[in-house]
């Protein structure tokens, strides 16, 4: 126990002085950089549109009445 306890403090204070060491590095953004995020955003964007409709008939599916096996049999015309 006092093995983890030293551990994770051995480790609290490493990360505590990297935490604090700022971003002082001023590197300018690549071009490639900015599209390869906005490629990313596009992927999410035209997923969110299948996701959307596939979520709306299922809520549809769900709240619809249930429909009996006599009443789908009489319905198809099997008799």
């Amino acid at each position: 126990m006092r093995v983890l306890i030293s551990t994770i403090a051995a480790l609290l204070v490493t990360v505590s002085q990297v935490m604090a060491s700022g971003g002082g590095s001023t590197e300018p953004v690549s071009i490639l950089m900015i599209l390869f995020m906005g490629f990313g955003a596009l992927i999410l964007v035209f997923q969110l549109f299948p996701a959307i409709v596939l979520f709306v008939g299922m809520i549809k599916g769900i709240m619809a009445p249930a429909v009996k096996k006599d009443e789908a049999a009489a319905g198809s015309g099997d008799n």
